[in-house]
């Protein structure tokens, strides 16, 4: 473990050096760049100093035992710099374990109601206002990027962009299919309903990671079916884009303007396309990409809210939480440190299992 210490900190200090190379300087992309590299580097340099400290001091530690004047402190040392040095090393562990390049991305959320009619619908929305509020706890910015309402109170499709670095990190794992039981108030006599709702967590693509020509796009204004008010139902401001080589369609009616609406409707095809090359880059590899949210079905679910037993079950990790309110309230902090420890430990093996059949 130890060289490869070595070449962090030999990278960190590159960077830094680079950062202030008046030649990149006055370039805002390789600046922006840098600083990001610098940023995601910066925790566990600091990590290692700290380790390399812990070390010295136990070297030196280890050293004065042979004084007889100096051994009983050195013992005292000893036995309190042992465990946070083992301590140090598993965090160390964890920190140097394969990183998804787009971890440090920020977010867009695509929700859209699968099975369950109306009620999926409910939910789709309860699912789209959950996040919003999670982001809002983390104190990270949030912008609704389309949202189209039906006329019960939930929603046909929505998405959500999460501008915060390192959201991507926290948030991938939500990406599947989410399973309701529920009564629902329209329902008359009492009996639980199931419905699905799929939700896809795609990492935001920035204009140099894909490239869209003009020509291949087909853009059109409509008016808004959205609840924004009489401006937005005179006027079309709501605009969807086809991109014609791969078929996707992107709308959003969410903003007053066709030019606002425009540019959050490109983020978002930008973002697709994106995803759409990962899958295809990752299928190239033989590889099932776990974020897929399959068909919606009843039947292919990562987690369940049963609001009956008021539990969150997930399928994937088999955690359950209690209080379905609170956690769709945005309390889901909890389910995401479980995923992203599950995927860790996984890693880790997966390592473990490389270094012994080498």
């Amino acid at each position: 473990m130890l060289p490869k210490l070595v070449e962090i900190k030999e990278r960190f200090e590159l960077i830094e050096q680079q950062l202030m190379d008046p030649a990149i300087v006055v370039n805002p992309a390789k600046l922006k760049k840098l600083g990001k590299a610098r940023a995601s580097l910066e925790p566990l340099v600091d990590l290692i100093k700290e380790y390399e400290g812990i070390v010295h001091g136990l070297e030196d530690a280890e050293e004065a035992v042979s004084d007889p004047e100096m051994k009983e402190m050195a013992l005292e040392e000893i036995d309190r710099l042992r465990p946070l040095k083992e301590e140090a090393e598993e965090r160390l562990k964890i920190m140097l374990l394969p990183k998804d390049p787009n971890d440090d991305r920020s977010v867009i959320i695509e929700i859209r109601p699968a099975a369950g009619g109306d009620e999926a619908g409910l939910f789709a929305y309860d699912l789209f206002r959950m996040y919003a509020l999670y982001a809002e706890k983390m104190g990270w910015k949030s912008e609704v990027m389309d949202l189209a309402e039906t006329g019960v109170g939930g929603a046909s499709r929505a998405v959500i962009k999460i501008d915060q670095d390192g959201a991507y990190s926290q948030l991938k794992h939500e990406s599947g299919v989410h399973r309701v039981q529920r009564v629902p108030a329209t329902e008359s006599q009492g009996r639980i309903h199931t419905s699905t709702v799929t939700v896809a967590v795609m990492p935001e693509a920035d204009e140099v990671d894909v490239q869209v020509d003009t020509k291949d796009l087909e853009i059109s204004a409509f008016r808004s079916s959205s609840a924004g008010g009489q401006h937005m139902q005179k006027n079309d401001t709501a605009i969807r884009i086809v991109h014609i080589p791969t078929g996707t369609v992107v709308t959003c009616q969410d903003e007053r303007s066709q030019a606002q609406n425009k540019i959050k409707a490109m983020t978002v095809l930008r973002t697709r396309l994106y995803e759409a090359a990962l899958e295809a880059a990752a299928e190239e590899r033989g590889e099932l990409r776990r974020g897929k949210i399959g068909s919606g079905d009843r039947s292919e679910k990562i987690r369940t809210y049963n609001f009956p037993q008021d539990r969150i079950s997930d399928h994937r990790i088999g955690l359950n939480v209690h209080g379905v309110p609170l956690f769709l309230g945005g309390d889901i902090q909890k389910m995401i440190d479980a995923l992203v420890q599950e995927e860790q430990a996984r890693l880790i093996a997966e390592q473990q299992d490389s270094a012994a059949d080498a």
